[in-house]
């Protein structure tokens, strides 16, 4: 994530051109996903790619000193996506899903541990992902979606003209013999399986499930044991939230997984508990911790290593279940997960050596590897590419018994005695968590931090209550309060940054996408602070999003209940309901096939301030849904975006 700008050295009279370099070098930075180690720590494979290509290869480097990168070849043409790297058990071959010569549909391919002698072992028709060996290296077990598509509401929702398909098409736990490539499949066809894990036999597999449709039900998700052999699934454990990556002990005597508030299926943060296989001695393992849990590794049946989020970065962390104790091994302010959406961390099974993905505001992404807290880079494909906004540094600030962490990106140039308008971006979510990362990734949502510090603005990313980082307790501080006490902490983050730094305090902007495009349109019926607004993806009314969006079981943890039983608390937060207070110009924009924040929702509030008189423009994207896949709508968003900051704040 990293661009040369030579064109930025007067960022503060940036043309239309250096802008457009601008983009095109955020869309040059090389990307690195979907990270896996060996187990004998020799080799990290990872799918690579650039910001503003869909193009995914994987890749094969060894962690010694001198080991050279190998791309993975595979003896077909056309664009190749790859996707979840897996080493078996003896580290010799290497297992993942291409959709190389099949446009869309990915099949399993095999290759050695030097990416030699690809073979494509399956021939699947539908969705597939996440594979992973038995211990025993004899079969591999996938997430499977028979004769149908799949990947999650992130991605555009399919036209919807006619009689409104009502099929489930339920993803299910597939087994192959490696060996005869059999394939069968296990789970029963009335669960969706969201994530699993072999048990150390090979005999049991322990899911999180429900029935589907599986792109909704993943909040009412449960933890069920499945029998390899394929009979029906036994109920675990019922919880009380949220329950993600469950993984059996080395002895196969207890199950740990993530329980907490999350509003986003593959964005995992909360507690860790423990549960005998069959349900009992349910055990929350790190209570009162002021941190949030993303994912975790078993070393031994009494020791677990973390990885949390913390405050605005993310920490590895030993716990000792004998006393539910933890030691912090490593810290920094870059964003670590291992599993969900976009896993950019592998551990080793001794838990002594590790592979990342690293980036910070002010430096692009690489491989690193090497043992926890003393990793070494491996990669080095973004090579001088200069950083031409501000350096980014954690700010901190109290707010109604709260202590908020933020990020402050200055603009890239500051004169002395000059002040500077500022924007908020607000994250998504809610439950969620702004790190220092590189202002380039797949969809390119963050390049417009780059682009407005290039310009001249300061950007603060503030992570107030209801965010991940600070246990589970600041989680839940927004139930039944969307919009009240995260944007008091944004406002007090707001008169923290002016107090210390050279904002002109009558040029602020707000902007933000899905929660945080809710979070703006709410923001500007409630406070006149605020001179433009660009709002993404946004809500603009609750009650009528309910009945719009495909994924409504993530909203009754937040609202208590659903808008049939309450429709009061849905008003409450409600940007429509406080609509004749906006005199904000404010700039609505929307993917067309947006299945989490529907484009309805954004006309709603674009007609509003249109009959009402307050300056507005609404752009709906072709073909996008939450996540913009094309790369002109992602520069076109951009460029719309500052644009409107510019003829507002400049």
């Amino acid at each position: 994530m990293k661009h040369v700008l030579l064109a930025l050295l007067f960022p503060m009279i940036i043309t239309a051109q250096t802008m457009q370099q601008l983009t095109e070098q955020l869309g040059k930075t090389v990307l690195y996903g979907d990270v896996a180690l060996s187990h004998d720590s020799a080799h990290v494979a990872w799918v690579q790619s650039t910001a503003a290509s869909t193009s995914k290869q994987t890749y094969v480097h060894g962690t010694s000193e001198s080991a050279p990168t190998t791309l993975v070849k595979i003896p077909i043409t056309g664009e190749r996506t790859d996707f979840d790297p897996a080493w078996s058990p003896d580290s010799k071959m290497l297992a993942f899903f291409s959709s190389a010569g099949e446009k869309e549909q990915r099949q399993l391919w095999t290759v050695n541990a030097d990416g030699s002698d690809p073979k494509k072992i399956t021939d699947l028709k539908g969705y597939a992902a996440r594979p992973r060996w038995s211990h025993d290296g004899k079969q591999i077990a996938f997430l499977y979606i028979e004769g149908a598509g799949g990947g999650g509401p992130l991605m555009a929702a399919a036209e919807t003209t006619g009689v409104i398909d009502t099929a489930i098409h339920n993803q299910r736990i597939a087994v192959l013999d490696v060996t005869t490539r059999q394939l069968r499949q296990v789970s029963p066809d009335n669960f969706h399986i969201y994530d699993y894990d072999w048990s150390p036999d090979d005999q049991i597999f322990v899911a999180t499930a429900a029935p589907g449709p599986g792109d909704n039900n993943w909040w009412v998700a449960r933890i069920y044991t499945i029998n390899v052999a394929g009979d029906k699934a036994s109920l675990a454990y019922k919880p009380s939230l949220q329950v993600a990556v469950p993984r059996w002990s080395p002895n196969g005597n207890s199950i740990a997984f993530i329980e907490g508030l999350m509003s986003d299926e593959g964005f995992h943060g909360g507690d860790i508990f423990t549960i005998t296989p069959d349900g009992r001695n349910v055990v929350n393992r790190t209570p009162s911790r002021k941190m949030s849990v993303n994912s975790f590794f078993w070393q031994t049946p009494d020791r677990i290593l973390l990885v949390d989020y913390v405050g605005g970065g993310s920490a590895i962390s030993e716990l000792s279940l004998t006393n539910n104790s933890t030691r912090t091994i490593w810290k920094g302010p870059d964003g670590i997960h291992a599993f969900g959406n976009f896993p950019n961390f592998a551990l080793s099974n001794d838990g002594k050596f590790a592979a990342a993905v690293r980036s910070t505001y002010n430096s692009p992404p690489e491989v690193f590897a090497g043992p926890l807290g003393e990793w070494r880079q491996l990669t080095n494909n973004n090579p001088g590419l200069q950083m031409n906004w501000g350096k980014a540094e954690s700010i901190e600030w109290t707010n109604e018994g709260f202590n908020i962490q933020g990020w402050l990106v200055p603009p890239a140039k500051i004169e002395a005695g000059k002040k500077y308008p500022m924007v908020v971006l607000i994250h998504g979510g809610p439950s969620s968590v702004t790190t220092s990362e590189w202002p380039a990734s797949f969809g390119m949502s963050r390049a417009i931090i780059a682009a407005l510090s290039a310009r001249g603005y300061y950007v603060l990313l503030p992570n107030p209550r209801g965010s991940y980082g600070q246990g589970e307790e600041f989680t839940r501080a927004n139930v039944k309060d969307f919009g009240g006490g995260d944007l008091r902490d944004d406002l007090a983050g707001v008169d923290a940054a002016i107090k210390k730094y050279p904002i002109d305090p009558n040029r602020l902007g707000v902007t933000g996408w899905s929660y945080g495009g809710f979070m703006t349109m709410w923001s500007v019926t409630q406070t006149n602070r605020f001179r433009a607004a660009v709002a993404g993806a946004g809500i603009a009314n609750w009650q009528s999003y309910y009945g719009q969006n495909l994924i409504d079981q993530w909203m009754i943890p937040f609202f208590g209940v659903s808008v049939y039983d309450d429709p009061a608390v849905y008003e409450k937060s409600s940007p429509i309901r406080f609509i004749k207070n906006v005199k904000t110009p404010t700039l609505v924009i929307a993917g067309e096939r947006d299945a989490e924040c529907p484009a309805s929702q954004s006309y709603e509030f674009w007609h509003a301030l249109k009959t009402l008189g307050a300056p507005t423009k609404l752009i709906v994207y072709p073909g996008e849904g939450h996540l913009f896949i094309k790369t002109e709508h992602q520069v076109d968003r951009m460029d719309q975006t500052v644009a409107w900051f510019d003829k507002y704040l400049k």
